[in-house]
């Protein structure tokens, strides 16, 4: 048996890259392992950094869409000062879907990288962070460049906002969840 044994099509132990649209089938797949009441969004950032928003907008929406739990949202955000403090409000046993925007290559700039696996948060702006999640889905969500930081508070709120609405309508859809 090989080690892609089990693993989703679409998300294997590398990183995909793919559009808001294609976001659907990957959380389709989780949907048909998992019920929506077995997972446990962590959308991590802060409402601080327009860049680094897209976390919490998402929790945000996600939980208008009905989702139970969420760990991230406008009102808490789960940001690098309270990340570890935040991850024991998980239930055991629950299955982790991580989301954080992070930068990028110019080309990849509005498209998302998903994994069955963690992602590392912070690490586009040098952060030492645990990795978290079973699933993950980061949103470059701008350029990297020499001044990290900075491109974050200056990312259009605008894309930030598409982003956090692709993922939080597909991960409903796939679920069968409405506003």
């Amino acid at each position: 048996m090989s080690d892609q044994a089990g693993k989703l099509p679409m998300a294997q132990t590398a990183r995909v890259r793919m559009s808001g649209q294609e976001l659907g089938p990957f959380f389709r797949e989780i949907s048909k392992r998992h019920d929506a009441e077995e997972v446990v969004f962590l959308c991590i950032g802060t409402d601080r950094s327009t860049g680094d928003a897209l976390g919490p907008l998402t929790g945000s929406r996600l939980l208008e869409y009905g989702f139970p739990l969420v760990i991230g949202t406008l009102q808490e955000p789960c940001d690098a000062g309270n990340l570890e403090t935040r991850l024991k409000e998980i239930p055991e046993g629950k299955i982790m879907i991580a989301i954080d925007a992070c930068l990028g290559q110019p080309s990849s700039v509005g498209f998302f990288y998903t994994m069955e696996g963690p992602l590392t948060p912070a690490a586009s702006v040098g952060g030492k962070l645990p990795a978290v999640g079973q699933y993950s889905v980061a949103a470059v969500v701008n350029v990297h460049g020499p001044k990290p930081y900075w491109t974050l508070q200056v990312t259009s709120l605008y894309q930030v906002m598409q982003m956090a609405e692709q993922i939080a309508s597909q991960a409903a859809s796939a679920f069968g969840l409405r506003p």
